[in-house]
């Protein structure tokens, strides 16, 4: 079929129906293009300059859509991963298994490479009954959970805190302190006359836990963990 053929049919096919134009940015692009080089070049089409304007506000939407649904998908996902482990800390039936879930299931379930927590006591950490429960717990002397979340600075300590590891990590994650990177603290309320805990989860990632990520579902976790530490203190 030659061109002069081939006109009358796209032609008929563009006036019946214009959106086939108007909806391809590359087409009109084109089109636009060769009408501002048939003004030449001593004029500028200001519908031009307006598209190529609605463009670049086009493509700023759709990154931003785009952005938006990332966002959405990720928090559902993390949601979704802090009911799992939620229902699975539920589970055990005394505290040892509590304990040691963390550590195995939960772990698992939040992909995250280490969870243990941590209780200030003036008990030494020899004790035989404090050596069943694993290595998931941890303690430290009255006052060492503020410094730590604190790290040196003023002010508030925080519920939850993201960051990257500090260098005397060692007294919490041992051995393991050599390739975890990055852990969320959690302070955690064990009831009135007790001395406060903290569960700390850490990532060999050195940017799993940022301190502009959004702490609602940790804290939301830690609050399930404080009211099921509770219940087994008490």
């Amino acid at each position: 079929m030659t061109d002069t053929a081939f006109a009358p049919e796209l032609r008929d096919k563009i006036i019946s129906d214009p959106d086939v134009i108007l909806e391809d940015r590359d087409l009109m692009r084109a089109l636009i293009t060769a009408n501002e080089r048939a003004m030449g070049a001593n004029i500028v089409d200001l519908r031009g300059v307006a598209m190529e304007r609605l463009e670049r506000r086009l493509d700023r939407l759709e990154d931003t859509h785009r952005s938006v649904i990332a966002a959405a998908y990720e928090n559902l996902s993390g949601t979704n991963q802090i009911h799992r482990a939620v229902l699975r800390m539920l589970d055990p039936v005394d505290f040892e298994s509590f304990l040691k879930s963390l550590g195995t299931e939960v772990a698992e379930i939040l992909r995250v490479d280490s969870v243990k927590l941590v209780l200030e006591t003036l008990q030494d950490d020899s004790d035989p009954a404090l050596r069943r429960l694993g290595d998931v717990l941890c303690v430290a002397e009255p006052g060492f959970i503020q410094e730590y979340m604190r790290a040196g600075r003023g002010g508030q300590v925080r519920p939850v805190v993201l960051r990257q590891t500090l260098p005397h990590s060692e007294a919490i994650y041992g051995e393991a302190a050599s390739w975890i990177r990055s852990e969320a603290l959690m302070r955690l309320d064990l009831g009135e006359g007790r001395l406060p805990g903290m569960l700390v989860m850490g990532a060999e990632d050195p940017h799993q836990f940022k301190p502009s990520q959004g702490t609602d579902l940790l804290a939301f976790f830690a609050g399930v963990f404080e009211r099921g530490m509770r219940r087994w203190l008490s």
